[in-house]
């Protein structure tokens, strides 16, 4: 091997490892900005608990059921949280799960079912230790850029996956909706991870995790953050 050469490979090696070292840090920053959510219903007689084998701490009430899992977005100190509609869709309660483990209820201050955005409001005293995201801008995102995807899939808190942006300003129809402004990416987006941030490389929020396609690996999908910002002004002028 030349000497070019092998200072190429070590570059590249030094550049493969700072780029691991970053996903460190930023994940490190972005979870205590990062909530988990479970929703409860009224358990129906005979009915069937849903299985959600990796959500351990706190059990329901004896009459109630989980009935859904998400994640949420920490957007100010006085406790409000940005999420996905259908996560929070009518249940019956609402907890949220901070990064240190304290339980709060939360309450839905706001929702828009057609576009799939929710805001949530819990406890000010319990998420006065939360560090809110900093949003960035999805319109000046680029397709091939790096980004990061926290969520609780299956119940399993603070996963992270990487990848990249696959495509911009999507259309996809969503069950009896359709989603615009649609970011495409190659993260992992399971059930569980919808609600929950989709990071760039600078550690800010530029989608919101809404849901993989079915039997189709590798096709991620989040709403963008700018169209997100337009129609939360009113609760959270940013």
């Amino acid at each position: 091997m030349t000497a070019s050469r092998r200072q190429s490979s070590r570059g590249g090696r030094r550049a493969a490892l700072y780029r691991g070292n970053d996903f460190v840090r930023l994940f490190r920053r972005a979870r205590r900005g990062v909530v988990f959510i479970r929703t409860l219903k009224e358990n129906e007689p005979d009915e069937p608990e849903p299985f959600f084998p990796f959500f351990l701490p706190g059990e329901p009430e004896p009459k109630e059921v989980i009935v859904g899992i998400g994640t949420g977005i920490v957007l100010s100190k006085d406790g409000l949280v940005l999420t996905s509609e259908h996560v929070v869709n009518r249940p019956r309660k609402i907890l949220v799960k901070l990064n240190k483990g304290t339980v709060c209820e939360g309450k839905v201050l706001w929702a828009d079912p057609e576009q799939d955005i929710a805001l949530l409001r819990i406890d000010k005293r319990a998420a006065a230790s939360l560090s809110p995201l900093p949003l960035g801008s999805s319109r000046k995102s680029k397709v091939g850029e790096i980004v990061l995807s926290i969520g609780n899939p299956l119940g399993l808190e603070n996963s992270i996956t990487s990848g990249i942006i696959s495509g911009k300003h999507r259309s996809v129809a969503m069950q009896d909706r359709r989603l615009s402004d649609i970011i495409q990416t190659d993260c992992a987006i399971n059930p569980g991870s919808s609600g929950g941030p989709l990071i760039n490389a600078r550690g800010q929020v530029i989608g919101m995790n809404a849901f993989m396609a079915k039997n189709k690996n590798g096709l991620g999908f989040a709403l963008g953050i700018d169209g997100i910002k337009e129609r939360i002004r009113r609760y959270f002028p940013g």
